[in-house]
């Protein structure tokens, strides 16, 4: 179990980046730039940290290639047989030769592979079809690039982002109330979860928990993933009425109804349902601010009994050792969502232990980029 409660190590004096800048320095210089690209032992690494640079330069034109493949629905269209541009492009209305260059960029990026004169999806391509809810991510991410087009101005705050109006329910249960607008964001975070679920099952064991209760557990996703693993088991859904339907549907569908209690109600404004010896996060906490978070935790610890069990489960930041997933992007989401934050496996951990928990642990998820997890029990009997 890691037991690391701060994210924050003592920095080290002036004296201690020497080398630092030294090393930085040389690095900046062109001239040794050009002696490094020659160098027949330094050579090799200097190749693929110009590609790395590059790719970070030239980041925001793959993403619009893959923008543009899943919309033009071109995954399906070559999955099982390659296909050539000419054909492609005269059944989607665009040019030859500028489909030729689509799928010419896709194949350098790896989603597509040449056979013949034609193009075919690459193991790559094949992948994103496969995973659920990410074409749909994909074809979200407009109202997120345009929040982002001015980075300098979401950073200071500036901007009234789209990603704002997008998730109303992380204001209040009041914000949420349409069905219209729980149906758009809960059919995406639906298809999400499924990816979550795994790697949670795959993370924590349920065993011996006989009732579990999943706050804001939208649309039931997890819920039914936790119930097909685990017959026997109990469960409870807490969260906006306007998603109460589309859950109580879903369970109906699966046969779970008669071991599925389905409440409607905000854990901002309302008590948490009773009787659970296990309550779960599911991509919750990022959502919300650490207020409201402090005080989430402190009524779950109060909702369990003694020994009952706490688990989170979300994208995260890597703490002291940054990654790319948690800490660019669901930071930069979060922050364009206006409220919540990404927050380390250390830091939830460091919550839960204000919040009265005992016997946290970290568990490694196999797909950290998908989620990670942190579980805990309220001090008492097991």
């Amino acid at each position: 179990m890691t037991d690391i409660i701060s994210d924050t190590a003592p920095a080290p004096g002036l004296r201690g980046f020497s080398w630092r800048r030294w090393r930085n320095r040389k690095i900046a210089s062109p001239g040794f730039q050009a002696w490094a690209s020659r160098f027949f032992l330094t050579r090799g690494h200097s190749r693929r940290e110009g590609q790395r640079l590059f790719d970070l330069v030239s980041g925001f034109v793959y993403s619009q290639v893959l923008t543009a493949v899943v919309e033009l629905d071109l995954l399906e269209a070559i999955c099982d047989a390659p296909e050539t541009a000419t054909d492609l492009g005269n059944s989607r209305g665009i040019a030859p030769d500028r489909m030729e260059a689509l799928c010419q960029a896709a194949t350098g990026l790896g989603l597509f592979e040449r056979v013949g004169g034609g193009y075919q999806l690459s193991p790559l391509g094949a992948a994103l079809v496969g995973a659920p809810g990410v074409t749909d991510m994909i074809r979200h991410h407009h109202v997120f690039y345009r929040d982002l087009e001015d980075p300098v101005a979401l950073l200071r705050g500036e901007k009234d982002t789209e990603l704002a109006h997008f998730w109303p329910y992380v204001f209040g249960a009041g914000a949420a109330e349409s069905p219209e607008i729980a149906e758009r964001y809960s059919k995406l975070m639906a298809d999400s979860q499924t990816m979550v679920a795994e790697e949670t099952l795959r993370s924590v064991s349920f065993d011996g928990i006989t009732h579990l209760l999943d706050v804001g557990g939208g649309t039931g996703a997890f819920l039914a993933a936790v119930g097909a693993a685990h017959s026997g088991m109990k469960m409870t859904l807490f969260d906006l009425p306007a998603v109460i339907p589309a859950a109580e549907a879903r369970f109906r569908d699966l046969g779970m109804s008669g071991r599925t209690t389905v409440i409607g109600g905000s854990f901002r404004d309302d008590p948490l349902p009773q009787g659970a010896d296990a309550i779960s996060l599911i991509r919750v906490c990022f959502d919300h601010a650490d207020d409201t978070v402090r005080a989430l935790m402190a009524r779950i610890h109060d909702a369990l009994p003694p020994g009952g069990r706490f688990i989170v489960s979300e994208p995260m930041g890597g703490g002291v050792k940054p990654e790319r997933s948690g800490d660019a992007y669901f930071a930069f989401y979060c922050m364009a969502m206006q409220t919540g934050k990404v927050r380390s496996q250390a830091r939830i951990a460091q919550m839960m232990r204000e919040a009265g928990f005992e016997g946290v642990e970290m568990p490694t998820t196999r797909r950290p980029y998908v989620t990670s997890v942190v579980t805990a029990r309220k001090p008492g009997a097991t």
